[in-house]
């Protein structure tokens, strides 16, 4: 998704998505070492609802670790519940996830 823009600082980040200037939606992690994240807090603005960007959003996340070789905890709860509705991105988990 192109409209998927990631910031990043030394103990985390973000990626948002916008459309022509509307709201921002975000997901937002911390750093926990050189080789993991923590998806820590996902925001979707009530005019997204429903058009799976939060989805995509945890999906970029997934993507992009996956290609760093770094590891997800998912704390946050949206973020958890997408990782139970897709088995492929286990091999990213690591630790346990809440919930379970």
């Amino acid at each position: 998704m192109s409209d998927i823009n990631r910031e990043e600082s030394d103990t985390g980040g973000r990626y948002t998505y916008q459309i022509d200037g509307g709201p921002l939606a975000e997901l937002t992690y911390s750093k926990t070492g050189e080789t993991m994240i923590i998806i820590d807090h996902t925001d979707v603005p009530n005019s997204y609802r429903g058009q799976g960007v939060g989805e995509k959003l945890v999906a970029q996340v997934v993507d992009d670790m996956r290609a760093a070789g770094k590891k997800i905890i998912p704390l946050c709860p949206f973020a958890n519940a997408q990782f139970h509705k897709h088995p492929d991105w286990q091999d990213v988990l690591t630790g346990r996830r809440k919930g379970d």
